[in-house]
């Protein structure tokens, strides 16, 4: 077994969103980066298709193993003080889209009727309103631990990916290169991270919100359901329960 490295991301972009109950009318965003989307953008890197059933659960299944922990490093202003992340809510209508209680058989058949130029009326009757939301402002690190020759597989995929990568959704584009540094030991790591992002680089974890995986049983911890099985399985098969615990930031002193 190779020695345990760390790899560092860096997500910064002027939009991402990070839905892991985001389904119907209301696509809402997490706070912080889900376990699912980092491996679904690791994924396209990859050229892991989706389409190819039972190769991919057997290629994801290689990184099942790797912890993530996921930082909040926000911009500093010229005092250098923390600027704020904010939501933004935007208004589509969509058409035909899936709906909390909808007959799924209805839907395709509304689907095969609106291909047809003369049933127009169905186009305008199935319009239907949603609000998606995106983080703006945000700028997260992403801490990946685990075995030395997996961490290297990821660092060269991201270097030269397969397919794009985006933060949620295919309007939320890198801003920068997304592989920060490594594979190297973790505090090496963790301050070349630091330095990339216009820190000094000492600044420990507990200064920064972040979120990391523990046990089902540490004190605090929630469950969500986004560790990734296989992107292209039926939906409610796609993931499994996964333990996270918010840890906030504690101040420096002055």
């Amino acid at each position: 077994m190779s020695p345990d490295a760390r790899l560092a991301l860096l997500f910064d972009a002027p939009m991402q969103s990070w839905g892991h109950a985001s389904r119907f009318e209301r696509r809402t965003t997490a706070l912080h980066p889900t376990r699912s989307g980092v491996f679904g953008l690791l994924a396209a890197a990859l050229g892991i298709n989706k389409h190819e059933r039972g190769a991919e659960e057997t290629r994801l299944a290689r990184y099942s193993h790797v912890s993530l922990t996921t930082v909040a490093l926000p911009r500093l202003d010229r005092r250098r003080a923390p600027r704020p992340m904010v939501r933004l809510d935007d208004y589509h209508t969509v058409a035909f889209t899936r709906e909390a209680g909808a007959n799924p058989s209805r839907v395709v058949a509304l689907q095969a009727r609106a291909r047809n130029p003369i049933n127009a009326e169905d186009r305008g009757s199935e319009i239907k309103p949603t609000h998606r939301h995106y983080l703006l402002d945000a700028r997260f690190g992403v801490l990946i631990d685990g075995p030395a020759d997996l961490l290297t597989e990821l660092a060269a995929a991201l270097r030269d990916p397969v397919w794009g990568v985006w933060f949620g959704r295919k309007c939320c584009l890198p801003a920068t290169p997304v592989l920060a540094a490594g594979p190297a030991p973790a505090a090496e790591t963790w301050s070349a991270l630091l330095r990339r992002t216009g820190y000094t680089g000492d600044e420990p974890l507990a200064h920064f919100d972040h979120v990391r995986e523990v046990p089902p049983t540490e004190p605090g911890a929630d469950m969500i359901d986004d560790a990734p099985l296989g992107y292209g399985l039926p939906i409610g098969e796609r993931h499994a329960p996964r333990w996270i615990l918010r840890v906030p930031r504690q101040i420096p002193p002055p």
